[in-house]
């Protein structure tokens, strides 16, 4: 069971304030994913023993693409994986294949954000490593998608198994403390996708420890 931590592009996960709180998660390695902007991804590898992902990257190749991102650039940073998808960055089918594919050449762990049962099911015939579900309405709300609409959770899982049923299964959208996470845990999924309740937090080291507690 992971908890994936998005920094966004928060002033609170902004340079040194990201690499702050990357320390904060050295001390859950095993169980904490943490995902920064791409300008602090190296420095963050190399800082904190937690995996590090990217919050995107581009479908491209080496070449003149000014500014994009290119997959091959997140791993020399030290990124051990990749959001692909997410709601506030949507990309085309063709370019989400294309990403996966890509990330599984370069053993980069690929995480398909996905909005709908119908997008997860799509997703996971890419065969990607993990599907992240995630109503976009319920983002950065506060309101927990295992509580508000855990039927989503629940059709995702049940449909995506039916064709998929190696790919791991996140669910996000809400998550902001511990009974939020065992909530999700219990419907299923193999971990939580959120980004805010940690990363805006007055005290993010209690925030977090209360959300690790959600795993056990």
């Amino acid at each position: 069971m992971k908890i994936f931590l998005n920094f966004k592009n928060y002033e609170t996960t902004t340079g040194q304030n990201a690499i702050n709180l990357a320390k904060i998660c050295d001390k859950y390695q095993k169980e904490v994913v943490v995902i920064p902007q791409t300008t602090d991804i190296y420095l963050i590898s190399k800082t904190v023993k937690n995996k590090v992902f990217a919050q995107h990257a581009d479908n491209i190749k080496f070449g003149s693409h000014t500014g994009f991102i290119l997959p091959e650039s997140i791993k020399e940073a030290g990124a051990r994986g990749c959001l692909i998808n997410h709601s506030e960055h949507r990309l085309k089918l063709a370019d989400i294949e294309a990403l996966v594919e890509k990330m599984r050449n370069l053993n980069l762990i690929s995480v398909v954000c996905t909005n709908n049962v119908g997008v997860s099911v799509s997703a996971a015939a890419l065969n990607p490593d993990f599907i992240a579900i995630e109503p976009p309405e319920l983002i950065g709300s506060g309101k927990a998608v295992s509580k508000e609409n855990p039927k989503i959770i629940t059709d995702t899982i049940n449909k995506v198994r039916k064709i998929n049923g190696d790919v791991k299964i996140l669910c996000g959208a809400g998550i902001s403390n511990g009974e939020d996470v065992r909530a999700a845990i219990k419907l299923g999924v193999d971990g939580v996708l959120l980004a805010s309740a940690f990363t805006n937090a007055k005290n993010p080291e209690i925030v977090l420890d209360d959300l690790v507690s959600g795993l056990d």
